[in-house]
Parts: C-alpha cells; structure tokens; sequence
C-alpha cells in the first residue's frame, strides 16, 4: 500500500496544505511545532475516524484538532492498494462516515460495513488492520520512544510485553495481579470479609428472614383477595341478573299493555258472546211466541167450527123457537086465543132472528179480531226474530273480526317477545344460562325476586368494602414487603452480576493464561527469530540473537557470547529493539504492505546507528512506503551520502 497525496482544508494548525508522497523512502522535514505530529494525526484520523472521546488524554483529539473554522474540517487522503486499485478519501471530521471514491470518481461508500460507534470500517476490511494494531506496529511516535537512562526499563517492559501478550502496554504478571486485586477488591471470596460479595450475601440473609416474616401478610392479602374476587364475581353475577330482570321487566311491561288490549278484546268478545246468547235466548222466547200464536191460528180454526156449531145449535135453537112459535100460534089460532098473544109470538120470531144475526156478527167480529191480532203479533215476532238474528250476525261479524285482531296482536307480540327474548339471551348468554332466562321470562312474581337480588347486592358490596379496608390495613406490611422483595432481588442480580463477573475473571485468567502459553509457544519464537535477524542487521552484528522468558524477560546475546538483561543495555539499543519488534510484527499482521511512519524516532539514535537503520530501511523495506518525520537534517545528509534516493517534503 501507498499513501499517493494528502490535502488538509483545515486540520489544527495546517490548512490548505498538499502533499505528495512516493515509494518507499519520504522524508518530511519541519520544525519543531510546524505540525509534523498534526499531520501523522490527520493520515490516522482520516482512515480511522477522529475520537471526540478524551482516552485518558487531557483533551479528545476532536478538541484538539478541530480549527476555528470548524466547517472546513475536513481533507482528503488518496492511496493505492497492492491490488493496484486506488481509493480517494474524503472525510469531514464532524461525521462518522467519509466519502469513499473508486479510480473513476465513483462513490463506494455503501460496499464497506458502518460501525454505529466509529463509522465506516472501509480501511480495515482493506487491511485487517484496526487503529490499536496499526499505532503499535506501522506508526512510531515520537513520544513511544522519546526516554532516557531513568525509564528504559519502561521500554524494555514494553519489548517484554509484545513478545509475551503481543501488546506493548500488557505485561501478562502484572495484568494477573491486576485481575486478582480487582478480583478481590471488586467481588471477594468466600474466606474474605467486607467485600462486595460477602456484604450482598449477610443483607441477602437478612433480608431474607425478614421476608419469611412477612409473608403471613402476603397470605392474609391472598386469601383477601381471592374471596374479595370470588365476592365480585357473585356481586356481578347479581348485578347482571338484577339488569336482566328489569330488561324483562321493561319489555313484559310494554307486551303487557299490549296483551291488556287484547284482554280488553276479549272482554268485549266475552260481552258480545253474552248479547249473542241473550239474543239466541229472546229468539228461542220469539220462536215459541210465534209457535204459540201458530197454535193461536188453530184455536181460530176451532172456534170458527166452534161458531159454525154455535151457529147451527142457534139456528136449531131459533129454528125450533119459531117452530114453537109456529105452533103457539097456530094452536093459540085453533084454540082462538088472544090475538094479541098470538101476535106477541109473531114478534118474538124477528125478535129472535135479529138476536141471531147480532150475536152472529159479534162472534165473527171477535174472531176476526182474534185472527187480525194473532196476524199482527205473528209478524211482529217474525221482525223482532229477523232484527235479533241481524243483531247477533253483525255482533259475530264483530267478534270475528276482534278474533282476528286478537290472533294478529298475538302473533305480533310473541315474534317481538321472542325476538327480544333471544336479543337478551344473545347478551346475557355469557354470563346467564339460557334455561334461567327462560325461567325468568316466564316467571311472574319479578318484582320481588329483584328486591332480593337488590337486598343481595346490598350485601355483597358491604361484605367487599369490608374486605377492602381490612386489606388497606395490611398495606403497609405488604408494601414493605414488597420493597424487602425488590431489595432481595436487587441484591440477588447483584450477587449473581457479582458471581458471574467473579467467573468471567476466572474464564478471563483461563483464557489469558492460555493465550500466554500459546504466544510463548508459537508467536514469541518467530518473533524473536525476526528480532534477532533484524537487530543484528541493524547493529552490524554487534547483537545477533534475542531471547525472551517468564523468568529473566529479554535477553541478549553480546559479541563474546555472554548473555545479559535487555536492560543493561543503552538507550540507543534500546530504541532499536522496540523499532525492531515493531518492524517484525508488519508482515505478520497483514497480508497488505502498510507504510512505515516515523515520527522523531531516531531522535536518540547516534549518526552511526541512524547510518545502520536507515541503510536497513532501504535495502530491507524496498517494496515498503517509509514515511519519516522529522526535525532535523541528519537523515538528508546521511540519505545523500549513501546515495538513497527519497522524496523529500517540507512543511
């Protein structure tokens, strides 16, 4: 990989700057402050993203670096691959995420994985590279190797630290005591006492039995509760049953009025039926009248026989007088009587005959007035017969009619009974049985049996306001039995969070002692192999093998074959066998030939072995960019007497 050209807008100190670089060796010169830092700054922060988060530093590189003209924070980096593809990187340092261009000025941004916390992940899915593991191994900064006398064992701890957990800034001893006094101090043990973990199990004990004494309450509240329910399950079944029945109150009332209208009906069809047998009576009474004056005509007939036998006795009768006369007369003529008595019986014979005729006629004329009247009153009886019969007609027609009316109102009403009726049993069908609906429909006497269920409701509502207040009165407990319970759960996750960090560490120790064995067993040798090859190049031979163990740490070997501490050696050979970790480390992290930045890193290297690091550079980093920033001129003077070709840049 090569860094090809850096533009800064505006990047602390440094703004509107370009600067080309090449392969292999660059070599940027500045002054100190003229913002060499700065800029290795920049080429970091624009593959990785700026932190606004402080790290432990007394300020976030965001605050550090961001210029007074915050919206022209921003640059741009171009670079090429292995692969020979190039990339430009656009990045304002206020977002997360940069511009991410192809060769062809196309924006690829979207292809690489968005990380919420850092953005774009685009460099190290190129590299396999991540920001810690690129800062420890292809950047030096000045301030990872700027030491003396007093604190090289500091450095040589670092060198320690990477051949053994290969992190400079982990020693695996140390980390072990860190994670056994955190362990402790943090969690405990079972033979200590006052740490966390005893403190939560003494209040979990505590809290514990407490809890066991007030859990009478939670039991009293329970049973409370459950008749409290079992009382308003009833309390609502009545309530239900109390509605349902005034539901059917309302709607009997209203097909009461109804059939009360029909009654009223068939009152009238009652009455009309009472006319109809009235009438049939009078009839029957006209019938026989007129049977009786049938009966009359006969008489008639009789007495007219008899007035025809009267008739004939009287003309025998006035017959036998004239005859009577006749021979009175006649013997009264022989005899010659007085004439006025023979006279006197002459006399009697009109007499006698105008008799006749006068009780004649008045026997016809009574008999004529008996027929005349037996005539009239027969017709009479026959119209108050025909009138009667027309009465009783129209009062069947009527009570027909009213019949009629009567089957019509019934059918009616029991459709929108019965409609009404499966209306209630459709919403009450949950909560009341149908056979009871029924019942009640059907039942007569509602208005006392809703007294009662109201008298029951009463009840039930009292006897829950009853049972409400007591459970206020254990409120109190409970409450503190539930902040007891709370507690003791707290507590408890906190035991477990406890218990489960304490085996986190455990696993954690495991694993680390683990991953020491095999770094010391696998890693550590090929490490020290390029370490002794690298470091005897750059000496010349002076320091040709390297040796690391738990016990002593680094060793070297010296030129008469002796062994001593990396410690014992000077500040110089230090700085070289940090350099020469760092340079061994490149080609096992990435497949990817990431350049070479450093920042002062020969600034305690005398010229002799500033000649020795720089030749190695050169002849063993040919197909590597080397980026070197640095203060002073040796570099250039030493690059040109060894006729290295570099670029060179000045800021």
């Amino acid at each position: 990989m090569n860094i090809n050209k850096i533009k800064i807008n505006s990047y602390g100190k440094l703004k509107n700057k370009e600067i080309n670089l090449k392969n292999n060796i660059n070599i940027i010169y500045g002054e100190n402050e003229s913002g060499k830092s700065t800029l290795l700054n920049f080429i970091l922060n624009i593959l990785y993203g700026i932190s606004k988060n402080k790290n432990g530093k007394e300020i976030s590189d965001y605050e550090k670096y961001k210029p007074w003209d915050a919206d022209n924070f921003s640059g741009k980096l171009t670079y090429e691959l292995d692969d020979k593809n190039k990339y430009e990187i656009f990045r304002e340092f206020n977002k997360k995420t940069p511009n991410i261009f192809n060769e062809k000025g196309e924006e690829i941004t979207k292809q690489f994985n968005i990380d919420k916390k850092s953005g774009s992940e685009f460099f190290y899915e190129q590299t396999q590279i991540n920001k810690e593991m690129f800062l420890s191994t292809s950047i030096a900064m000045q301030e990872q190797v700027k030491i003396d006398k007093n604190t090289q064992n500091v450095l040589i701890q670092k060198i320690s630290n990477l051949l053994g957990t290969g992190e400079d800034n982990i020693s695996y001893k140390k980390a072990i005591e860190k994670i056994n006094k955190k362990q402790l101090d943090e969690i405990g043990t079972e033979r200590s006492r006052e740490k966390p973990i005893n403190i939560i199990q003494k209040n979990i004990e505590e809290n514990t039995q407490k809890i066991n004494e007030l859990k009478k309450y939670e039991n009293i509240k329970y049973d409370i509760e459950n008749e409290i329910n079992e009382l308003k399950n009833e309390l609502d079944e009545k309530q239900n049953k109390n509605k349902l029945i005034k539901e059917i109150k309302t709607i009997k009332e209203k097909y009461d009025f109804e059939n009360q209208k029909i009654k009223i009906k068939e009152k009238m069809i009652e009455e009309n039926n009472a006319k109809i047998n009235n009438i049939k009576n009078n009839i029957e009474i006209k019938n026989k009248k007129y049977l009786e004056e049938k009966n009359n005509n006969g008489k008639y007939k009789i007495k007219k026989e008899e007035k025809k036998k009267l008739k004939n006795k009287l003309n025998l009768f006035f017959a036998f007088l004239i005859l009577i006369n006749i021979l009175w007369i006649i013997l009264l003529s022989k005899i010659n009587s007085n004439k006025i008595l023979k006279y006197i019986l002459l006399l009697t014979i009109p007499i006698y005959l105008i008799f006749y005729i006068i009780k004649i006629n008045r026997f016809n004329k009574k008999i004529y007035n008996i027929e005349n009247n037996e005539k009239i009153e027969s017709e009479k009886i026959k119209e108050e017969i025909y009138d009667l019969e027309n009465e009783k007609k129209i009062i069947q027609k009527n009570n027909n009619q009213l019949l009629q009316e009567i089957d019509k109102e019934k059918i009616k009403n029991n459709f929108l009974t019965n409609m009404d009726k499966e209306k209630i049993i459709t919403e009450y069908n949950k909560k009341i049985k149908k056979e009871e609906i029924n019942n009640l429909f059907n039942f007569n006497n509602l208005n006392q049996t809703n007294d009662l269920i109201e008298n029951q409701i009463y009840n039930l509502k009292l006897e829950i306001n009853k049972l409400e207040i007591h459970k206020e009165n254990i409120e109190p407990e409970l409450e503190n039995l539930s902040n007891l319970e709370e507690e003791l759960s707290v507590m408890q996750e906190n035991l477990k969070e406890l218990q489960k960090n304490n085996e986190s560490i455990e696993l954690a120790k495991k694993l680390l002692e683990k991953a020491y064995e095999k770094m010391k067993n696998t890693i550590s040798p090929i490490f020290t192999e390029k370490l002794s090859t690298n470091i005897s190049k750059i000496t010349h031979g002076k320091y040709n093998n390297i040796y690391f163990s738990d016990e002593q740490g680094l060793i070297v070997e010296l030129e008469n074959g002796n062994y001593v501490p990396a410690e014992r050696l000077s500040v110089g050979t230090i700085d070289q066998l940090y350099l020469s970790l760092r340079l061994a480390m490149l080609d096992e992290i990435s497949e990817e030939k990431v350049p070479i930045i450093l920042d002062e890193t020969f600034a305690y290297y005398d010229n002799k072995r500033l000649k020795n690091i720089l030749e190695y550079l050169a002849n063993e980093y040919k197909n590597r960019q080397i980026i070197i920033l640095t203060c002073t001129k040796r570099e250039i003077d030493i690059l040109n007497k060894l006729q290295i070709n570099y670029n060179y840049i000045e800021l």
